[in-house]
C-alpha cells in the first residue's frame, strides 16, 4: 500500500524539522515548505491526501493558502498548526474550510491522532492502490471502468468501477454500509443509499456465473464481498 502524502507549510525550521521527524516515524511521507507560495505549487503537480499548514509564513500565508486549495480540491482534509490563539483566528480558519486548527505548541500525539480520524473519514485507509485484478475468468482494470475476458468486455461506470475495487480491495471483510457510502459519495444519505442498491445488483448479474463469489447482504450491517477462488 502507498504511503500517505501529507502537504506541510511551515517557515519555523526547527518545528518543521521535528513535525516531519516524528510524522516520517509513523509511517508518513511529508513533503515539506516554508513558504505558502512554493507549497501551493507543489499541491498542483502532486496527490497528496491530508494538508497541515502553518498561519504565519512568507509570500502567502495559511488562510489565502487554504483559500487557494479550496478553490482546487473542496474535499482533502486541513488543519492549521498556529500561534494565534484568539477565537476570531480559529473561527476565520474554519470558515475558509479548515477540518481542525491546533494552537502552538502542540502535542504530536495529538495531531498524529487528528490525522488517523481524517484520513479514516476519508477512508484514505479503506482504498488501497491497485489497479488490475483476477476475478474468476474475468479481468477487471479499475483504471479503465472494465471487465473483461478473451471473449467479452463488460463497460462499468466510474462509481461502479470504484464498488467493485473497494469490494476487491477488503474481500472476504464486512464493509458497513456508511463506510462504503462515505468512501464513494462521501456521504451516506438515503438516496445514495439507494444508488449503492442499483450498482451493487448491477455487479452480481455482471458475477452471476462466477463459482465462489458472492456479495452478500448482511441485513442491518453492509456488505461482504466472499471470494473463495
Amino acid at each position: 500500500m502507498n504511503k500517505i502524502k501529507i502537504l506541510y507549510a511551515e517557515d519555523d525550521e526547527t518545528l518543521a524539522y521535528l513535525t516531519k521527524d516524528n510524522l516520517e516515524q509513523s509511517g508518513y511521507s511529508i513533503f515539506h515548505f516554508s513558504d505558502g507560495n512554493s507549497c501551493l505549487e507543489n499541491f498542483k503537480k502532486e496527490n497528496f491526501d491530508i494538508c497541515i499548514f502553518d498561519i504565519m509564513m512568507p509570500k502567502m500565508d495559511g488562510f489565502e493558502l487554504a483559500t487557494e486549495i479550496r478553490k482546487i480540491n473542496t474535499d482533502i482534509p486541513i488543519i492549521f498548526l498556529s500561534a494565534k490563539t484568539l477565537k476570531e483566528d480559529k473561527l476565520k480558519g474554519l470558515r475558509l474550510g479548515a477540518d481542525d486548527y491546533l494552537v502552538k505548541p502542540f502535542s504530536i500525539e495529538e495531531l498524529i491522532l487528528k490525522i488517523e480520524v481524517f484520513l479514516k473519514r476519508s477512508n484514505k485507509n479503506l482504498i488501497k492502490q491497485n489497479h488490475q485484478y483476477s476475478i474468476g475468468k474475468y479481468n477487471f482494470d479499475s483504471d479503465n471502468y472494465l471487465v473483461f475476458n478473451d471473449d467479452e468486455k463488460i463497460n462499468l461506470t466510474q462509481r461502479e468501477s470504484e464498488l467493485l475495487k473497494l469490494f476487491l480491495d477488503n474481500k472476504n471483510i464486512v464493509l458497513k454500509r456508511e463506510e462504503i457510502l462515505k468512501s464513494l459519495w462521501g456521504d451516506d444519505d438515503y438516496f445514495m443509499g439507494r444508488s449503492l442498491d442499483v450498482f451493487i445488483s448491477r455487479l452480481r448479474k455482471i458475477l452471476a456465473n462466477e463459482n465462489g463469489i458472492a456479495i452478500e447482504n448482511l441485513h442491518g450491517i453492509g456488505f461482504k464481498f466472499k471470494l473463495e477462488l
